[in-house]
């Protein structure tokens, strides 16, 4: 019996991202980077340096994801100030990594978080049929 729900919870799984929307699929990259970054924190306050390592490296991956995502073709001057910021927060995971040291994860998650409420509020200008830079 627990393997048939084991299975149809996979299926929900994959069929979640599948169908997805791309903002939205960016949307969870970001949840999931912040959800990475926030273990990576609990595990360094845990002095449980394989966990921290494990979770910054998802971490990582996830941002290089986003910058490949970037479209600095049409995004322009936005596209390439985001892809400095991920960057910059590659250094500080790795620096954290080094370290062990939180203080970067702390900054990593709060900069997630401010781009991820601009990526969702943009999202909801879209669906209110608003184009960006529109007023409200």
């Amino acid at each position: 019996m627990l393997m048939t729900n084991q299975t149809g919870y996979q299926a929900y799984q994959k069929n979640k991202y599948e169908t997805a929307s791309p903002h939205k699929l960016i949307s969870m990259l970001y949840s999931g980077a912040i959800q990475y970054t926030k273990r990576a924190q609990t595990a360094l306050n845990s002095n449980d340096f394989n966990d921290a390592h494990f979770h910054i490296l998802r971490v990582q991956d996830i941002i290089f994801e986003l910058m490949a995502c970037l479209n600095e073709d049409e995004g322009g001057e936005i596209a390439a100030n985001l892809r400095n910021l991920y960057l910059y927060m590659i250094d500080r995971l790795i620096q954290s990594n080094i370290k062990k040291d939180g203080e970067p994860l702390t900054e990593v998650v709060e900069m997630l978080k401010e781009i991820q409420s601009a990526w969702e509020q943009i999202g909801k200008d879209v669906t209110l049929g608003k184009t960006v830079g529109q007023s409200i």
